[in-house]
């Protein structure tokens, strides 16, 4: 085992050659370029024995992936935000074919407008396609949890494809301290892939039913994915002990974060988490009973073990760094739904938005979002859901807003004028 200092995208491209990834495909786009870029080298030194194709575009790419993994062949690739849009086509298409490979999204926040920094827009536009989906919060959780999906899309059990989700510029373009497991240790852990006996071969040509005439048949062949989505939580425990075992790394489907005497909590995925735990430390010293939890596995959702970690909280805060117009952020909506309609009564449950775009969440916010716990706590009233959103930052919108207004109609400035 060797410590290295490295970069989320660094991270994810070991652990596709540390799972001794066979095939390739890829297209570049920003913050998951480097990715690409670091397996190329690679391939072209010879330090990995991978054949690294560049296709025209990421629909192709997932084309070629999912194709490959279904002869047999262990894949490997990544996208981000629009590029993973731009394949949904192939997400959902690949899914229903029961291939395994893993995929690396590198969120980013979708158009429009425009951006170039993270939230999870992106990824959870792909939460029902029937890809696994695992949430890192840290470079070294990235080279594990490519190994560990590789071990979960591959079981019998399962046979999905797998989404590991970083984010973008928080871990792709930063350097922390990694561990990398040595080669046998990865090869112990991730035996090499075992195709399905329908695995696709030259020498032993074969048809496979991927077109349906009646929903009967449809509803069967997606009911299956279904129930395999659902076995994955309880394999994904099996290769949590696994890996524990040999790396003393131990990554459950949920984080928890000095929740076990807590009477609030903030729920959170990604890499932002990393800072609602500072938060929990301040906010303990001074005296409020508050813990963290963090989802790492989202499909399929680990419900039940929410609701163990959740057991007798008072307030809960989720703090969801997507947005679903209409309705709010995603990952409150998935937690309502675990958390109501059980024999305990479940806390209040409150709803905020933040981090869009890359937008930070200083700790002011955190401890503004545990008052809010504590007063719906103390008045049983769930508050309105609420945009982290300072009147500071709405004062220098409004000042563009006006400038931008001026300009229209100065025709010095090529506006209309008057």
């Amino acid at each position: 085992m060797s410590r290295q200092l490295l970069t989320g995208n660094a991270a994810a491209a070991w652990g596709a050659r540390l799972a001794r990834a066979d095939y390739i495909p890829a297209f570049p786009i920003t913050p998951q370029t480097e990715i690409i870029e670091t397996l190329s080298a690679w391939c072209d030194t010879g330090e990995m024995a991978a054949r690294l194709v560049t296709l025209e575009s990421e629909h192709a790419m997932l084309t070629a992936a999912a194709a490959a993994a279904a002869t047999g062949v262990r894949v490997f690739t990544a996208t981000s935000s629009q590029g993973l849009l731009y394949a949904m086509e192939m997400i959902y298409t690949v899914a229903g074919w029961r291939a395994p490979f893993v995929l690396v999204n590198v969120s980013r926040g979708l158009a429009s407008p425009i951006t170039l920094e993270p939230d999870h827009t992106d990824v959870l536009a792909a939460r029902d396609a029937g890809f696994l989906q695992i949430h890192c919060a840290t470079c070294q959780e990235v080279v594990d949890s490519v190994l560990m999906a590789y071990r979960l899309a591959e079981d019998a059990r399962v046979r999905l494809p797998a989404i590991v989700n970083l984010d973008g510029y928080y871990l792709s373009f930063t350097r922390e301290p990694v561990e990398l497991p040595a080669p046998e240790v990865a090869d112990r852990f991730l035996p090499p892939f075992e195709p399905h006996e329908l695995a696709f071969r030259a020498s032993q040509p074969l048809s496979q039913a991927v077109v349906v005439l009646g929903g009967s048949t449809y509803s069967y062949f997606r009911y299956e994915s279904h129930l395999a989505a659902q076995a994955a939580l309880a394999v994904y425990d099996e290769i949590a002990a696994d890996y524990a075992a040999l790396t003393g790394r131990r990554h459950d489907v949920v984080e928890t974060w000095r929740l076990e005497d807590a009477e609030y909590a903030f729920v959170m995925m990604g890499s932002f988490a990393t800072k609602a735990k500072a938060a929990v430390e301040r906010l303990r010293e001074a005296g409020v009973a508050i813990g963290l939890l963090r989802l790492r596995l989202l499909r399929p959702f680990p419900a039940a073990a929410i609701r163990r970690a959740l057991a007798g909280k008072r307030a809960v805060a989720v703090i969801d760094q997507n947005l679903s117009m209409g309705r709010g952020g995603v990952l409150h909506g998935e937690l309502a739904a675990a958390l109501y309609g059980q024999p305990d009564a479940p806390p209040i449950l409150a709803s905020f938005i933040g981090g869009l775009g890359g937008r930070d969440l200083p700790s002011e916010e955190f401890y503004a979002i545990a008052e809010v716990l504590r007063e719906a706590a103390r008045s049983g009233v769930t508050p309105p859901q609420r945009l982290l959103y300072t009147e500071h930052e709405l004062r220098e919108l409004r000042k563009l807003q006006a400038i931008a207004l001026a300009e229209r109609h100065d025709p010095r400035l090529g506006g209309r004028g008057p």
